[in-house]
């Protein structure tokens, strides 16, 4: 039988993932840890401030549970090094820039599927497992990404920007599979983890208010909050902890002069140090119909002779699109319906039907020729 190394992350997803390799595949399971929590000191030797066992921690033992329910041995190996370097560094380099990066895809791209993928190939492992809701294909004898079966937790838009080398070792064992009969699956191998909760946020936060976690490692700089014709509303707290088109924690209400519309983040000014605030869900200046997406991998024909749509967050409705290469790694993304808050920093997943054809990182956000403040 093939050999396989499936991501065990200690939730149900990948936990299911394994009961569905084990009759088909010689299968080892691995738990990943990529923040070091023990030591409360990252990579580099400062103190962190996680004052308790980060949840990784507590999936570490769950997953131990389930690898030993199934009689599977579990494995684990540690990347702290390789996500310090790859994803965290790129994290706060992105807020610093007044970005909002993501990631949970930067992740997938240079952990689990670039790290653990070595690391399995060294095993002389013939594929990798994870326990995404997703599902491969072939196409002309390339390998594609589909979406999954449950639209609701389809994880293609974080899994976008794999490469095709990438895709052909990876196996997707539930993306056939909604949630709920995930969970059943789980229950019926009486697993210890068949009712725990999905995991939310990012490892290295945790359950913690995400901006005390940013002041560890960015200087925050209070700067005034705006509006777009220059009214002074009051000071911002430091640009690193605000976002395009939110609307919670910005303290503003019941102003003189201002209708009782609520106000949502609608830009920034790295270079002043300015938030630009509007009134209303629907303000004119939170709309784009134009963007350039870089860093780009693609997995379909450079062509672009196909419709395509493209989701720019996660679960967001899929926006038609019209693409044109600016080079090899940059496309102009043009959606005529215009759409709200598409974010520097963000990415952007393309669709062709139900194929992930490609994905990149937002670099710029434009109104016809106007390029919007975020």
């Amino acid at each position: 039988m093939k050999k396989v190394i499936l991501g065990l992350s200690g939730g149900v997803d990948s936990a299911v993932a394994l009961i569905k390799l084990k009759d088909n595949y010689n299968v080892k399971a691995c738990f990943m840890r990529n923040w070091d929590s023990l030591t409360n000191k990252d990579v580099l030797g400062n103190p962190t401030i996680d004052d308790e066992i980060c949840a990784q921690e507590v999936d570490y033992q769950d997953a131990k549970k389930v690898s030993n329910q199934l009689g599977v041995e579990l494995l684990r190996v540690d990347f702290i090094e390789e996500y310090w370097d790859r994803v965290f560094k790129y994290f706060i380099s992105e807020y610093e820039k007044g970005r909002t990066p993501n990631p949970d895809i930067l992740c997938n791209n240079e952990i689990k599927f670039k790290a653990f993928l070595d690391y399995a190939l060294n095993q002389e492992t013939d594929y990798i497992a994870m326990g995404h809701y997703a599902r491969k294909g072939y196409i002309d004898g390339l390998p594609v990404l589909l979406r999954a079966k449950d639209q609701n937790k389809d994880q293609t838009y974080f899994l976008s920007q794999l490469t095709t080398k990438q895709l052909e070792k990876a196996l997707f064992p539930i993306g056939d599979m909604t949630k709920d009969e995930v969970r059943q699956l789980a229950k019926r191998h009486q697993l210890t983890v068949s009712d725990k909760k999905d995991s939310t946020g990012i490892c290295f936060i945790g359950e913690r208010h995400f901006n005390d976690f940013l002041k560890n490692y960015l200087p925050a700089q209070k700067g005034q909050m705006k509006t777009l014709d220059g009214n002074y509303i009051k000071d911002h707290e430091g640009l690193i902890f605000y976002t395009i088109g939110q609307r919670k924690g910005l303290g503003i209400g019941g102003l003189k002069d201002y209708d009782l519309e609520p106000w949502f983040v609608i830009g920034k000014d790295i270079k002043t140090n300015t938030l630009y605030v509007g009134q209303g869900y629907h303000h004119a200046y939170l709309y784009s119909n134009r963007c350039i997406v870089k860093d780009v991998v693609w997995r379909d024909s450079k062509s672009l002779d196909k419709s395509y749509s493209a989701k720019f967050r996660y679960r967001s409705k899929d926006v038609k699109v019209e693409l044109k290469w600016i080079d090899d790694y940059t496309l102009e993304v043009v959606y005529p319906a215009k759409e709200r808050a598409v974010t520097p920093g963000q990415a952007a997943a393309f669709y062709s039907g139900e194929v992930c054809v490609g994905g990149g990182f937002i670099d710029a956000v434009y109104y016809n020729e106007e390029r919007r403040k975020y």
